[in-house]
């Protein structure tokens, strides 16, 4: 039998005896129902590979015409889906049928909780976009130019010298020589100068601000957030019903707000404002410090692509200029070296190490060894260095070719944010009354990606898009720009006409 598809459909055809499953059926019809059957009761799931015809022919002992047959019908119905040179795969409107059937009137279900509806209500606000869809998503790296090989060897490595006893529960915060090692770095990249135990290996950013909200807000907190910001950063709290308190960003970084109630937390990125790039400068940092004191305030300082923005530069993080552990440090290697990685980490206060760690136990548990382990090696052989500045160089390359595109082939209300921190996003903005979201309804259309600036905004929201350009090889940025070009040359059309 081919092999090259999901082993949860290899299960299911083993399970399926042609002869006798419904022999009033011709032999097309009889797989055809099958298999819908089997999308319909979601045993074969959204996404989940089918053999090809000649691959279902061979192992259902048919002819590839019948196979064929089969396959036209579940098309026909919308079940499966079909692109030149890919396998079939189960479509994912058919996970709507699942919801064709009805429950009987009298069933009841206990109340959905407040947090877990304000949850349900601004998961929307999170950004995300198909797997297939590089071409321009914001928060990747150069992805062609990670070192699989040498990962590989590591991953192997550890596999082949693991003891069985290393394969029980883990450190909730994190293996220690990897925190060892977290430490050193960050002294010498970032002068962030902690003890290791204060380390929390994450899987991402975004636990690590679930975490910290968890642990210090309650419904209707005080809280200070960019404005713009990330948009899930702005999920996060406000799902749990903090009272956000929008500060502006200038030239120096976010202005600080004058509040009648002392806020429990602000967040900011300093190395690089999220998306705009400005760089909080010194004097403000320091400002925000003895606001965050006068306050009674704890700073998330989310230091996101802190080895690209600050590559060659020696600022000091706010993390670095507190005098009174009141600065939780967040960075990641998923925006760096690939977002499968997830892996992340927290610099945290004394006072909030036991919360943190206790909440992480209640929820992640913990991050895999494995992969922690393997991070290490690769910090300590210094193939993190090489690799950092391999992405610093092939970024810069593209950022340029990007920008003389975008000179080039779009109308000039389509400009680029110049200046601020290298980043491995740019910025777009619109010097027409556009519609952001309509412009990315556009460009998904064929099959592009953007994020709307204007999801960015708290309050006072404006229209723009924040593009990724790092992933994209050289050869295909100017395919791909010149295809959004046309999108936006068109929109802009119908405004100005």
């Amino acid at each position: 039998m081919n092999t090259s598809f999901d082993i949860v459909t290899r299960k299911v055809l083993r399970e399926f005896d042609l002869k006798t499953y419904r022999p009033d059926l011709s032999l097309y019809l009889r797989i055809s129902e099958y298999l819908k059957n089997k999308i319909l009761s979601n045993e074969l799931s959204e996404g989940t590979a089918l053999p090809s015809t000649r691959g279902l022919a061979t192992h259902l002992k048919v002819s590839r015409s019948t196979a064929i047959k089969a396959y036209d019908l579940l098309l026909l119905e919308g079940l499966i889906e079909v692109r030149q040179g890919a396998r079939y795969r189960v479509r994912s409107a058919a996970k709507n049928s699942l919801f064709d059937y009805k429950l009987p009137e009298d069933i009841t279900y206990p109340e959905i909780s407040e947090k877990g509806r304000a949850f349900r209500e601004n998961v929307h606000l999170i950004n995300t976009t198909s797997e297939e869809a590089i071409a321009f998503r914001p928060g990747l790296p150069p992805l062609d130019i990670f070192p699989v090989n040498q990962w590989k060897k590591l991953s192997n490595y550890y596999w082949q010298t693991i003891r069985a006893s290393s394969l029980s529960y883990s450190n909730s915060s994190g293996v220690e020589v990897l925190k060892r090692n977290l430490a050193g770095y960050l002294n010498m990249i970032r002068g962030v100068r902690c003890h290791h135990e204060q380390i929390i290996i994450v899987s991402g950013s975004l636990q690590s601000l679930y975490l910290i909200g968890n642990a210090l807000v309650n419904r209707a907190d005080c809280m200070v957030m960019e404005n713009p910001t990330f948009p899930n950063v702005h999920s996060i709290f406000r799902s749990l019903e903090a009272n956000i308190i929008p500060a502006s960003v200038d030239e120096e970084g976010m202005q600080l707000p004058q509040v009648a109630v002392s806020p429990k937390l602000v967040h900011i990125t300093p190395s690089g404002h999220y998306p705009t790039g400005v760089k909080m400068s010194l004097q403000r940092k320091k400002e925000l410090l003895q606001w965050a004191s006068k306050h009674g305030s704890i700073i998330i300082e989310n230091d996101y692509e802190h080895e690209v923005s600050n590559w060659g530069l020696k600022e000091p993080s706010v993390f670095s200029l507190d005098q009174e552990q009141r600065t939780v440090y967040l960075g990641t290697f998923n925006r760096l070296l690939h977002p499968s990685i997830r892996l992340g980490y927290m610099v945290v206060p004394y006072y909030l190490m036991d919360t943190i760690k206790a909440l992480q136990k209640h929820s992640h548990r913990f991050v895999s060894p494995s992969n922690q382990v393997v991070m290490n090696q690769f910090i300590e052989k210094n193939y993190l260095y090489h690799h950092i500045k391999n992405v610093v160089e092939i970024a810069d390359e593209r950022r340029q070719l990007f920008s003389e595109i975008v000179k080039n082939e779009f109308h000039p209300s389509f400009q680029l944010r110049e200046g601020g921190a290298q980043s491995l996003h740019l910025l777009v903005d619109f010097h027409l009354p556009i519609s952001d979201h309509e412009v990315i309804k556009r460009l998904k259309e064929k099959h592009l990606t953007a994020h709307a600036y204007s999801k960015c905004f708290v309050d006072r929201p404006q229209n723009g898009l924040i593009l990724g350009y790092a992933a994209v090889r050289k050869q295909l940025i100017s395919k791909k720009l010149k295809e959004i070009a046309v999108v936006y040359n068109k929109i802009v059309k119908q405004y100005t006409d």
